[in-house]
């Protein structure tokens, strides 16, 4: 098993810090990954981007031009990351960042309201889990222990308070995500 994911958006949506906690997540699962950010001088409100391979075997190199899933958080995003996921891939988008919708026929596309379920959750910080927790569901390249190490790997303590709500926005999230 081996997944190329990017994950995109806005700085400041936990773009960085979903991608961190994926790649953590394989290594709490001894598995091989990579990781990868890119984002603007800007940082919040700055495009921002992450690359994450997950894989049972070594990877060869961080750098990809096609994705196995493609995670878009806003417009500009899934305008350039939609032509860039392979045939058969995995596109998920939150319905509150994008105006005009996947249009390709040859890819899975899942539609996602974690904005608004993070709002109802009372939370907007848990916005990222939620979407992450969605991916899982469609792509489960780790296990949700795996996630719960992770994020008491990259926490720091005095957080480490709010990862029982991590959680249950992890299974949120894939209870909301829909295929379109």
């Amino acid at each position: 098993m081996k997944k190329e994911i990017i994950i995109s958006g806005f700085g400041g949506q936990g773009v960085l810090s979903m991608g961190k906690i994926l790649a953590y997540s394989g290594l709490m699962e001894d598995k091989e990954v990579t990781w990868m950010p890119a984002y603007g001088p800007e940082q919040r409100g700055g495009t921002a981007n992450v690359t994450v391979i997950v894989s049972d075997e070594r990877i060869s190199s961080p750098i990809l031009s096609k994705y196995d899933v493609a995670i878009v958080l806003n417009q500009p995003s899934l305008e350039k990351f939609e032509p860039k996921l392979k045939p058969g891939g995995i596109l998920i988008y939150d319905s509150n960042g994008i105006i005009n919708p996947p249009t390709r026929t040859d890819i899975e596309i899942y539609r996602l309201d974690a904005m608004q379920k993070a709002v109802e959750m009372k939370n907007a910080k848990i916005f990222n889990m939620i979407v992450l927790g969605a991916m899982l569901k469609v792509c489960p390249v780790v296990g949700e222990g795996g996630v719960e190490k992770a994020l008491f790997k990259t926490l720091p303590e005095r957080h480490h308070h709010l990862i029982p709500l991590n959680m249950e926005a992890i299974k949120a999230g894939k209870e909301i995500i829909t295929k379109q």
